[in-house]
Formats: structure tokens, C-alpha cells, sequence
């Protein structure tokens, strides 16, 4: 799905701002038939939960609703109308006036309606937009919602908080009726020269012309037809830390006029795993960063252009060149960001929660299976599928995007865990065969039972050595560590990359001791990883859990929140980050220099 981008033939409004808001219980049964009760108004985009004084407005478990006016410009007379939605968790019904325009089920994915046939030109609509927050063992991610004396109460087994409501910006926007309906770039390098092949999809009559410009604005290719190759002499590759980006700009054209135009930004990089290396354009890559959590103060999981920018600025001061979206898909404009900056991304879908096992404590498995009819079961793959699709559609031409995750901690070593993941991981190929493809591996599922590593290309641990098991003893968790990493590594001759590991440290809390929950511990507890991972050759890379202090359901064991941030919730860096940024700040593209 293309992202909404203004053209000289596409008009773009955005619809961010106060709107409406109303809790279901206190609606009216139909509440798109007229103005919402009551004065509540909301944020978008934001989460509603952490914005009102109310706990029942926070812990609401059902839907919400949205509203507001919205005019169309009066010049689109003639244009093809669309109505989008960047993002709304976890499922929406949308209406304009008495009429239901759409319905979407994915909290992290866009979705569209086209509303050509239903408003005019110079009009006013009102625009109503229901949300739920419902999980059940049929979503990505799952869940379970329990009604007990009339009250509802939802439990899922992803550790953050359960924040909903219209996290990324609403648009309007205008095309052509004949207009280009999608691109996809494929890149590479042969003979000395950079190549990106290209599809266009188109809807009317029309023939397809694109060109291709560098940075300068400079014409250095172009082709006609809706598929092709376009060859580019000279080429500057997309580099991680050393961004370049060509502009890929299609038009349909009919009669020689052009009827609608679109410009695709993209780079020119390849990716490979060959061995136990991790390839960009051809030389070993190693991977620092983090995992992340689109998580903030008041906004929650709204997207925020002033934290991307200071994301980004803290992740430069590391020395880090990569991060995973954990655990989904994260609001476009971070990834287009990524593109412009040369960070590298892991694209995690929201598959998280795949493992009724972790209701059983860390000693082993739950009674309920993971895999069966009653709990993730075919409707629950179908719904991951549809998931994948939607991401790998969105995010299939950013050259950031390195590898596809396809879920985070599932219960890979459980019955029925290869006969669910195997469809997911062809489908995944056949979407996009340029990328590897790989599985957030849990603690759980170790060389000798997981069931899928042989059908993944990159191996990706989650480990908790000297925080969960052996806590706080870390001479015994860097002797469990480095030995599981080596059998890994015999077992599967595959890289391996490290996308979690940490320990929960409380801001100025401090000891000489090895003592957990210090700011010491902490440093010394990322220190022994290090010291492993340089030890091990297969290890292609290290993502700290996690970058920032995040939100959190209630539980004894969290603090107000996950603290397992090297910087706290507003961004201010714990003692490991200074850590990092001395390890990071010399690290190579093999292994970081000692």
C-alpha cells in the first residue's frame, strides 16, 4: 500500500488533532448517527488511555469512539477521494455519516477507504471512527478477554502495556481516476553498475513511464512499461551510517499527457547470508542497537515526531547502527527516517505472545498447548498471514528494512509450532525472496527442541543468563551463555544474532556488589554478554533490551514498567548507556574492536 504522498496530481490533507471522544458504555447505541456525548475530546494520534484522569477511560476494555468534521477541498471535483488510516490498534469500523466505509482488523498496519461514491467535492462529512482494544486467541497478538459480573478484563502475555486508539495520523487525499496503485523496487548490483527492477500496478487505462533521479534532482535512468529494469551507472550505494536515495518517479501517462505521478524514494543495497555472515552489500555486517517499543509519556504508543528525532540523536550517540521493531510494525515515518539516516532495521511483526508456556513460570511448559483448536490455531495463522502481507506491502521498499521477524518469543519447541510457522515463513519468501527471514527465538527453546531454526536463515536468540536464570550470578550465566551460543552454533552453522538481552536497572540506584536492579549491575551485566560475544565468531550482532524504560501491565516484578532501559522513559541515559556508547563507538563492521 502506497504511503499518501503529495504530487502534482494527489492533493494530501491531514486529519491530526482534537477530536471527539466517547467511551462505548457511554454512547448511544449508534453513536455515528449523530454528535458523541458528552465534552471528552482526544488526541490523534495518541493512545486515550494515559490522557484523562479517569481509570475507567484507562482500563476500558472494548471500544471507544472518535469523531469529527471533515471538509474535502472544493477543487477535487472530478478526483478519485481516500480516506487513511496510518494505524488503529487493535480493530476499526469507520463511518462517515449513516454509511460504514470501512473495517480493519491490525493495530499496526494502514488501511483505506475509498470514498469517491459517498462525499463530494466541497462537502462536509462527519467522520466516525469506532476502535477496540480487544485481543482474543484469534489476533495478532492474542489474548483473552474474561466478562465477570459485567465487568470485562483483558489478559495477554506481551510485556507492555496494552495501549489502543488512533496511534498514527488519519488523511485525506486525492488521486486521479486513473491513477498508479502501487510500486515495488528491487535492487541490486551487476556488472559495476546498480539496477533496481521495478513493477508498477496501475488501476484505468493508461501506459506506464518511470524515471529515475539522484539526489541532485539528476535524471540517471529511465524505462517504459509497468515492469522493467532500470540500470544505474555510477551508482552510490545505501550504506548503513552512509544513507543515499534515488527518487523512483511513476507516471501514467495516456496520450502522451501525464495523468498521474508518484515518486517512490528508495536505495540501492543488497542483502545476503552466506555462511555464518550477515552481508550488506556484500561485507560482513555486525548488528548494534536495541530492541524498542514505540512508548512515551501521556502519548503512549502515539507517534511523535519529536521523540523520532530524538530517538534517532540517542542512537547516533551510541555508536548504534541498527534497531528491531519489537514487537510490531512500527509508524512509517520511522521507518522512512532509517532510510534517510542509514540506520539498519529488523521488521518485527505482532506476533507476540505465540507461548502459553510463559504462564507456566521459566521451569517449562503450561498445561494448555500453544498450537491446538482452542487456542492459536488456524484462524490465528490466517490472521498472522494477513498481518505479514499487510507489513511486507507497506514496508517492501525500504532499504533499511534488512529482515523480516516474523514473531517474537513463540513457542517454537512446542508440538504444532513447525506445522504453524512453515506456511508463514514460505508465504514471507514468496512475498519477498530479497530479504532473510527470522523468529525472535525464547529461552524456552533451546538448540536441542526448537522445531523451526532449520527454516529460518538467521538464527535470533532472547536470552536472560545472570537476570532471569542465575540471577545475579554472573560468572555461572557467562559459562551458560557462552555455551549455549557455541551449541547454536554446531548445531545450525547459521549467524546469530542476539535481539535480547539486558537486566532491569532503577535509576540511581547504586552498589560495589553485583547486586540486580543497580546501575552497576546492569553495566556489568551487558559487559559479560560482551565479552561472550566476542568469543563466539557465528555471534553477527547485539540488540540490547531494551532502549527505553516502557509501560507496562501491573505485577510484582515491574516498577512502573519494564526497566531493562539503558535510558529511562523521558530519555535520560542510566550508567549502560554510557557503556555502550564506549563499546559501540568502536566497533568495526565484523566485530566491535577490543
Amino acid at each position: 500500500m502506497l504511503k499518501p504522498r503529495a504530487t502534482a496530481t494527489r492533493d494530501l490533507v491531514n486529519l491530526d488533532g482534537l477530536w471527539r471522544f466517547a467511551v462505548e458504555t457511554d454512547a448511544t447505541s449508534e453513536p455515528w448517527r449523530g454528535r458523541l456525548p458528552g465534552t471528552l475530546e482526544v488526541a490523534v494520534p495518541a493512545s486515550y488511555n494515559d490522557l484523562f484522569a479517569d481509570r475507567a477511560v484507562r482500563d476500558h476494555v472494548g471500544r471507544v469512539w472518535y469523531q469529527r468534521q471533515v471538509r474535502v477541498p472544493r477543487g477535487w471535483r472530478g478526483e478519485r477521494i481516500v480516506l487513511r488510516f496510518d494505524a488503529a490498534t487493535h480493530a476499526a469500523v469507520v463511518y462517515v455519516g449513516d454509511v460504514l466505509v470501512a473495517e480493519h482488523v491490525g493495530g499496526y498496519t494502514p488501511f483505506e477507504a475509498d470514498l469517491t461514491e459517498v462525499v463530494a467535492a466541497g462537502a462536509e462529512f462527519r467522520l466516525t471512527v469506532g476502535v477496540s482494544n480487544e485481543l482474543s486467541n484469534v489476533t495478532i497478538p492474542p489474548g483473552t478477554v474474561t466478562v465477570t459480573q459485567g465487568r470485562r478484563t483483558q489478559t495477554y502475555l506481551h510485556d507492555f502495556y496494552n495501549y489502543a486508539g488512533l496511534h498514527r495520523s488519519v488523511w485525506l487525499y486525492s488521486t486521479p481516476a486513473t491513477h498508479i496503485e502501487d510500486v515495488t523496487v528491487r535492487t541490486g548490483v551487476a556488472a559495476g553498475a546498480g539496477y533496481a527492477d521495478y513493477r508498477i500496478a496501475a488501476d484505468g487505462e493508461s501506459s506506464v513511464r518511470v524515471r529515475v533521479l539522484d539526489h541532485e534532482g539528476r535524471q540517471v535512468a529511465s524505462h517504459d512499461g509497468a515492469t522493467g529494469r532500470l540500470v544505474i551507472e555510477d551508482v552510490r550505494l545505501w550504506q548503513p551510517g552512509d544513507a543515499y536515495l534515488y527518487d523512483l518517479v511513476a507516471e501514467a501517462v495516456d496520450g502522451g499527457e501525464v495523468i498521474d505521478t508518484y515518486t517512490q524514494p528508495f536505495g540501492v543495497r543488497t542483502v545476503e547470508v552466506r555462511g555464518t555472515d550477515f552481508l550488506i552489500n556484500g561485507e560482513p555486517f555486525y548488528f548494534t542497537g536495541f530492541g524498542k517499543h514505540e512508548d512515551t509519556p501521556v502519548r503512549g504508543k502515539g507517534h511523535d515526531n519529536a521523540y523520532l528525532v530524538h530517538d534517532f540523536e540517542l542512537l547516533k550517540w551510541s555508536g548504534a547502527n541498527s534497531f528491531r521493531t519489537s514487537h510490531y510494525p512500527y509508524a512509517e515515518e520511522v521507518l522512512d527516517f532509517a532510510d534517510r539516516h542509514g540506520i539498519v532495521v529488523i521488521d518485527e511483526t505482532a506476533a507476540v505472545g505465540l507461548n502459553l508456556a510463559v504462564t507456566g513460570g521459566l521451569s517449562g511448559r503450561a498445561a494448555t498447548p500453544t498450537f491446538s483448536p482452542d487456542t492459536c490455531n488456524d484462524r490465528t495463522r490466517e490472521a498472522h498471514a494477513q498481518h505479514l502481507r499487510e507489513l511486507i506491502g507497506r514496508d517492501k521498499n525500504h532499504p533499511s528494512v534488512v529482515m523480516w521477524c516474523i514473531a517474537n518469543e513463540p513457542s517454537s519447541n512446542e508440538e504444532g509450532a513447525r506445522e504453524y510457522f512453515e506456511p508463514l515463513i514460505s508465504l514471507t519468501r514468496e512475498l519477498d525472496p530479497t530479504r532473510p527471514v527470522s523468529v525472535a527465538n525464547v529461552m524456552f527453546a533451546t538448540y536441542g527442541n526448537d522445531l523451526i531454526a532449520d527454516l529460518l536463515d538467521v538464527v535470533c536468540l532472547n536470552r536472560y543468563y545472570g537476570w532471569y536464570l542465575s540471577t545475579g550470578d554472573l560468572t555461572a550465566a557467562e559459562q551458560q551463555l557462552e555455551g549455549e551460543l557455541r551449541a547454536w552454533a554446531r548445531t545450525h552453522a547459521k549467524p546469530i544474532i542476539m535481539t535480547e538481552y539486558g537486566a532491569d536497572a532503577m535509576p540511581g540506584v547504586h552498589s560495589i556488589w553485583d547486586q540486580p536492579w543497580s546501575e552497576e549491575f546492569q553495566q556489568a551485566h551487558l559487559a559479560m554478554y560482551h565479552r561472550v560475544f566476542d568469543r563466539v565468531p557465528e555471534v553477527v550482532g547485539e540488540q540490547v533490551w531494551n532502549f527505553a524504560d516502557f509501560q507496562t501491565s501491573n505485577g510484582i516484578h515491574r516498577v512502573d514498567g519494564n526497566r531493562k532501559g539503558v535510558f529511562t522513559r523521558d530519555r535520560r541515559p542510566k550508567a549502560a548507556a554510557h557503556t555502550l556508547r564506549e563499546r559501540w563507538t568502536r566497533t568495526g563492521t565484523r566485530k566491535p574492536l577490543t
